[in-house]
Parts: C-alpha cells; sequence; structure tokens
C-alpha cells in the first residue's frame, strides 16, 4: 500500500450528543479526490473512515497497521466550514497515538487548518510529520515519488511544512490543479474505497431535512463537487485557503478567491456512477456557489434532468440570493433534482450582510426571492449567522424575526467563529482578542464553543440567543404547521424530537 486516507473519529465532542443519530454523516470527499488522483499516478491507494464505521483509535490504528502504507495521510475536511479546524483534535489524537506505538511511517496532514496556520500548529504538533499547505494534489504526488523523507530531501518538495532541525519550516509554494487540468489531474472519486455494511454508502447518512425530516430516507447518502473554491472574499469564510499560494505565517482565504470547474460531460459521469452503479439518490453538491456561473451550472442541471425523469432524485446544493430570482433558473434546476437550495441570508441587516460579504449581496429582495423559490417546488435551508461585526441583541433579533416570517423548512444558524483561514481570525489576533482555548472550541456546537465578542454583546450573550433561538425557531407554530402540511406529522415529530436534545455549554454553564 502506498498510501492511506484517514478521517479520525471525533463526532462526540464535536456534535454532543446530536452525534448519535441528528448530525450527517458524509463520505469523505477530499479522501476521495485524493485517492483517484493518487491512483492515477499509478499508486496502491486505501481509505479508512473512522467516522462511518465508529472506530476507535486502537481500532483504526490496527487498520492502518494491517494496510501499512508508506504514507498515512489524515485529511481534516469536514460537512461544515470549520470541520478542517474542528477535526483536528481526533486526528492529533490519532496521530499521537500511532507515535507512542512507534509507528515509523510519515504522518502528512492536509486540511484547512493546516493550510490556515502551517507553522504554528507544526511547532506544536509534534506528531505531525508533514503538513500540506493547500490542497496538496502535486505535493502528494512528489512525497509518493520519494522513499526519502529526510530533511535535506524534504526541502526540495513544494507546498510542505516539515521540522529542520527541531523548527517547523516551509518549503516553496506549490500549484494548485489549475483548470484546464481538472478532469486529468483530479479524476473523480474513488468511491469503490470507501466502506459500508451490505451496500455501497449504506454507513453515510444525510441530514435530517435533507430527507424531508424522514429517517428512512437520509441512507445511503453520498457527496460530491462540480466545481472547487469561490469567487467572493467575506470575511468569515475560510473556503479558499485550499488554494493558497504563499507563504505568509497566518493564510486568509479570501487573499486566494478562486473557481475551478469540471467538465460537465466528467462530472455527469460522476453522477451516473452514484445514481446507476450505487443507487444513491440523496446527493449533497458541496460546491459553495453552484448557481453562479450559468456557463457550467445550465449544461449541467440540463444533463442531470436526464438522469431524473422519475424524480427519483434528491439534491441539495448552495446558492447566492441573488442569483435565483428568475423563474426559468428555478425550473431548469428543480428538473434537475435539486429540491433544497442552501441561501446564505446570514443576517436580518443588509448593513451587516455588506460589512462582512465584501459586496457579495446585489440589491434584491429577500423575501421575493424566498418565494419565488418555494413557489418553483424548491425547499430551502436558509443560513444565518449571529455575533456578526456590528450585530446587537436588536439586530439579532430582527434577524430571527425575519426567519420566521420566511418560514423555510431548512434553519440553521451559527455563531461568528474567528475560523482560522478567515479574515476574522487575522482580525482577532491583531486586536487581541480571546480564541477558542480548543479545537473543538471552534465548533459550532461542541461544549467548548466560544464565538467572537461584538462591540455591544459578549460571546455568552451571542451563544445563548443562538441555542434559545434554535428551539425558537423549530418549535414555532407556523413552521410546524407549514411542516406538517408539506412531509406529514412524522416529520413534525422528528423535529420534536430533535429540539429535546440540549447542548451542553462551558461557556452558558461557566457564567450561568
Amino acid at each position: 500500500m502506498d498510501v492511506t486516507f484517514i478521517t479520525a473519529n471525533n463526532s462526540k465532542k464535536i456534535y454532543q450528543d446530536l452525534a448519535k443519530t441528528h448530525s450527517a454523516i458524509e463520505p469523505p470527499t477530499w479522501s476521495l479526490l485524493l485517492a483517484q488522483s493518487c491512483r492515477s499516478r499509478g499508486y496502491k491507494c486505501s481509505i479508512i473512515d473512522a467516522i462511518a464505521e465508529n472506530l476507535s483509535i486502537e481500532e483504526t490504528y490496527l487498520k492502518i497497521k494491517l494496510l501499512n502504507p508508506k504514507l498515512v495521510v489524515f485529511t481534516v475536511y469536514g460537512q461544515n466550514v470549520n470541520a478542517g479546524t474542528t477535526s483536528m483534535s481526533g486526528s492529533i489524537a490519532l496521530a499521537n497515538y500511532l507515535k507512542e506505538k512507534k509507528y515509523d511511517k510519515p504522518l502528512v496532514f492536509i486540511g484547512s487548518h493546516v493550510q490556515a496556520l502551517p507553522i504554528e500548529t507544526v511547532n506544536k504538533e509534534k506528531s505531525i510529520d508533514i503538513a500540506c499547505t493547500n490542497e496538496g494534489v502535486y505535493t502528494l504526488h512528489s512525497l509518493l515519488k520519494t522513499n526519502d523523507y529526510s530533511e535535506k530531501n524534504l526541502e526540495s518538495i513544494n507546498g510542505i511544512c516539515f521540522r529542520k532541525n527541531g523548527q517547523a519550516t516551509l518549503t516553496l509554494p506549490e500549484k494548485i490543479v489549475p483548470q484546464e487540468k481538472m478532469d486529468i489531474d483530479l479524476p473523480g472519486y474513488a468511491f469503490d474505497l470507501l466502506p459500508f455494511r451490505e451496500k455501497p454508502f449504506d454507513l453515510y447518512r444525510a441530514p435530517m431535512w435533507h430527507a424531508e425530516y424522514d429517517d428512512e430516507k437520509r441512507t445511503p447518502y453520498a457527496a460530491i463537487q462540480t466545481s472547487l473554491g469561490c469567487m467572493f472574499g467575506c470575511d468569515f469564510c475560510m473556503i479558499n485557503i485550499i488554494n493558497r499560494d504563499d507563504n505568509e505565517e497566518i493564510g486568509v482565504a479570501s487573499r486566494y478567491s478562486k473557481m475551478r470547474y469540471w467538465s460537465t460531460g466528467f462530472i455527469i459521469n460522476e453522477f451516473k456512477k452514484l445514481i446507476e452503479d450505487y443507487g444513491v439518490k440523496t446527493i449533497r453538491i458541496i460546491d459553495e456557489m453552484f448557481l453562479l456561473n450559468p456557463k457550467y451550472y445550465k449544461p449541467l442541471c440540463e444533463e442531470l434532468g436526464k438522469l431524473n425523469l422519475n424524480d427519483q432524485l434528491r439534491l441539495w446544493a448552495y446558492s447566492r440570493v441573488d442569483t435565483v430570482k428568475h423563474k426559468e433558473i428555478l425550473n431548469l434546476v428543480r428538473r434537475a433534482g435539486i429540491k433544497w437550495l442552501c441561501l446564505g441570508i446570514e443576517s436580518g441587516e443588509k448593513k451587516i450582510r455588506l460589512e462582512i460579504s465584501k459586496g457579495k449581496f446585489e440589491e434584491v429582495d429577500i423575501k421575493k426571492v424566498v418565494e419565488h423559490v418555494h413557489d418553483a417546488d424548491i425547499d430551502i435551508m436558509a443560513n444565518y449567522i449571529y455575533g456578526l461585526p456590528g450585530d446587537t441583541l436588536s439586530t439579532m433579533k430582527a434577524t430571527l424575526n425575519l426567519s420566521k416570517e420566511l418560514c423555510t423548512l431548512g434553519w440553521n444558524t451559527y455563531t461568528a467563529m474567528p475560523l482560522p483561514g478567515s479574515k476574522l481570525y487575522k482580525d482577532a489576533i491583531s486586536q487581541g482578542q480571546k480564541l477558542p482555548e480548543t479545537y473543538e472550541g471552534y465548533s459550532f456546537h461542541s461544549y467548548d464553543t466560544h464565538p467572537l465578542p461584538t462591540k455591544n454583546l459578549s460571546p455568552r450573550e451571542i451563544l445563548e440567543f443562538r441555542d434559545n433561538a434554535f428551539t425558537e425557531y423549530h418549535l414555532d407554530k407556523n413552521f410546524l404547521a407549514k411542516l406538517e402540511s408539506k412531509f406529514g406529522i412524522k416529520a413534525v415529530n422528528n423535529v420534536k424530537e430533535m429540539t429535546k436534545i440540549k447542548l451542553r455549554r462551558k461557556l452558558l454553564e461557566a457564567t450561568s
């Protein structure tokens, strides 16, 4: 075995009791992409998904030992934008265990946290031998070409951080896969390497809302990307850190705004594998900006429509609120089997949206946009953020009230978090603000969650408002009535059960 890609298990600490049945379990997209890329170069690859298999550290170690790969690669991404950092604790715990067991093969980390903070992380975490400073495709190919992982030889490999004389050092930046090489150097997904119980993808489960709040529809579940990156540079986001092409000590994602696309035919073949070969109908399109460039999404939706003749697909995708204003686009999207659109509304106050979004929004009437989407028989997962710069108790209440008025059947809210790789993180460092003390502290659902303060609000006030708002929205009589009308009483009962799960918060317990 040349390389084993690892997804370490840390669900309990990240999601608390939600991890038992409510949080989604998504296939490790980047492990699949990197494994297929390496296989295209002739290397033998394997994947261990400890989350899907619910493996302990000991069990994961035994699997790695049995495979005995030349390289162990931790792909530390996840289902949410913050997961690259929050998942670090599980990956570090496993890496430390491997070192304690005297496992002597190089341990390589690829993911948003090490991309944002390579020097700091490698100096701090002694179990990391090598960290990749961007998506790592070409860097990984270079690492697999050699059997010499001495300091002298590692200096010649671009795009890594490693220890030289005991201190973390960066080599020259490595390029990312260019647009014209996407189909060639990132040639799809190694779906056949995923674990399963009885049939492919049966260890994975969709978010409850994506499955119409019905447990039986959550599995099998898959995820796929049709593009990488984003054209925008929102202060709270770190998506574009995968595009990093410099050696700044602290990477800021907004500097690397860029989108790359696979060809329509290539992506449709990947969809066909999922739908026709594996029987997966519930699929997430991961792209941060799927409905952005008509040149790419229109032909893709047209081809997906041909795969959705009986309307059996249940897809969801992200969109900007100002790109879904036109009826013909929404009808095309719906025919493609996209039954949910995830909209980043963020705040009920336009001035706050503009302050953190770098002009992300055109002048739109959000209420009319939501109405148009619903009229096209597409449901909405609406995303909101509490504690953005400029937020007050009044503006957060306005955001909650707007969300109730829009009454979308999917509703999600986060506290503003200084995610490593975001401008909010860099600003928090320069301003001397208190940051989370643990990796799980960056999780939106963990016990250690610690959001940023605003000028008018403490982290405690923001977190308490968020948790109360979650329950208030999901028990709102208008929401429940609409939910029952669309998906039935079973969906209503499942939502009520979900609201009974109360997240423990260190921040709230310490100051109550």
